[in-house]
């Protein structure tokens, strides 16, 4: 039954869309951090920036983010990040594309956990004569992570199936891959099993421990 499945790298592409996700969630969880701490800093315009950043880019199609950095970056202006080759090129523009995107919600998820902090501590540790820099990262955002794990975790699962847009770069990841089979071989419901069971692999372990986690360091009011 599973005889067309010779010749096809099909580990090989679900490992790309591994490497695709943990990447961009790094990436992610870095700007949008940043995201989040322009969002409630006391200088209007780093808090003009944060805001119109997420409004704007939570608004547009993630296709067209991806689609932007090959034609608008890459093949445009001749960015390259770093990278020689055609294939590694495309996947760390798929990178940047889904770190733009995602760090939008990163930043939202963020700014509810930091909205969870009572005002009282942040009061307090000023009169100690804390800066900002230093209650934003030694008493709210330890506090704000804690409440948002669960909101986090919702987030790396839709990067996690978001990386599928990367295919309309030329990224050989798991949806490029798919493609490709139905394509070829007369097996439509049985490929879309395949890579449905895949992903479910994929993402159903990450809800499940993060959600653990998530009961394990929530903030005790």
């Amino acid at each position: 039954m599973f005889d067309f499945l010779e010749g096809y790298d099909l580990w090989g592409a679900f490992w790309v869309t591994v490497q695709l996700t943990v990447y961009s969630a790094i990436g992610s969880l870095i700007w949008g951090t940043l995201l989040a701490a322009m969002r409630v800093s006391p200088v209007p315009l780093m808090r003009a920036f944060g805001t119109g950043y997420v409004n704007v880019v939570r608004n547009i199609p993630l296709t067209v983010i991806i689609v932007f950095t090959s034609l608008g970056l890459f093949q445009t202006l001749g960015v390259r990040l770093g990278a020689d080759d055609f294939e590694t090129i495309n996947f760390r523009l798929a990178v940047l594309g889904l770190t733009v995107y995602t760090s939008a919600f990163v930043c939202e998820a963020l700014r509810s956990g930091i909205n969870t902090v009572p005002v009282g501590q942040m009061e307090a540790a000023r009169a100690v004569g804390l800066n900002f820099t230093q209650v934003l990262r030694l008493i709210i955002l330890p506090q704000a992570f804690r409440s948002v794990v669960g909101p986090l975790a919702s987030v790396l699962i839709a990067l996690t199936k978001n990386t599928t847009v990367a295919a309309a770069i030329g990224v050989a990841e798991a949806a490029s891959l798919m493609r490709t089979m139905i394509e070829n071989e007369a097996q439509l419901v049985l490929i879309s099993a395949i890579f449905a069971l895949g992903f479910i692999c994929l993402t159903l372990p990450t809800g499940l421990i993060l959600g653990w986690v998530s009961k394990k360091v929530a903030v005790k009011r």
